[in-house]
């Protein structure tokens, strides 16, 4: 059972994290490189202030973005700004998401995000977790895979090994840490691969944050995976 209410909390913290780290920087910082191929640091928290006001879209029934040169543009237009104003964005746009999550509603509803993509909308809260979490490790100003809370870590590996569970062109993989095991991949009899290593590694690698090179594979080459 997915418990939205709680995942707000963890929205709020994690929010709380990432904007207590910016706000540590500086307007020439926003310009660097973050660790997005082709986004400066300040693309990625233009993204994610717009992503937030996209959730809210979401969540009120219009559709997510207008298009995806209309996404593409808003972060372009808006990744320049100085730190000061990309700090309260961030802050305003959070604010505007936790306020239409506070409206009360079904949140067994089906809603719509990109590309056709369908979920519930309980499950939104925790997309918007993911969404604060991984583009503070993006930043790349200290916070690293290994410094996620552990109950994020588990379920973001769980959500990335179902996204990639029966597509043909990825083979049937097995993950483990030592302890637990996910499968991903195509159906098959038995995995084809197994790949071994920390919670973190395995989801650096379903996340393509890491290219995997830390984990013990065995049975074959470790799977290319599709973007996300």
């Amino acid at each position: 059972m997915i418990d939205h209410v709680r995942d707000l909390a963890s929205v709020r913290d994690a929010t709380e994290r990432l904007l207590s780290a910016v706000a540590k920087m500086d307007n020439a910082s926003m310009a660097e490189p973050s660790r997005l191929p082709g986004w400066s640091r300040g693309h990625v928290l233009a993204h994610l202030a717009r992503n937030a006001d996209a959730l809210v879209n979401v969540l009120e029934g219009r559709p997510m973005y207008l298009s995806a040169e209309a996404r593409d543009a808003d972060i372009e237009r808006d990744a320049p700004r100085p730190l000061d104003v990309q700090l309260t964005d961030v802050r305003e746009s959070a604010a505007r998401f936790q306020d239409a999550c506070d409206v009360p509603a079904d949140w067994s509803r089906t809603v719509e995000l990109r590309n056709g993509v369908t979920d519930t909308a309980a499950r939104v809260p925790f997309r918007r977790w993911v969404e604060v979490e991984l583009h503070h490790v993006d930043l790349g100003i200290g916070y690293e895979l290994e410094d996620l809370p552990a109950e994020f870590v588990e379920r973001e590996i769980d959500f990335l090994a179902d996204r990639f569970r029966g597509h043909p062109d990825v083979p049937a993989t097995s993950l483990t840490d030592g302890t637990r095991a996910w499968g991903t991949g195509r159906e098959a009899g038995a995995p084809e691969v197994t790949a071994t290593g920390s919670e973190p590694e395995l989801l650096g690698w379903l996340a393509g944050r890491r290219d995997g090179a830390a984990l013990r594979v065995a049975g074959g080459a470790l799977p290319t995976l599709p973007p996300l």
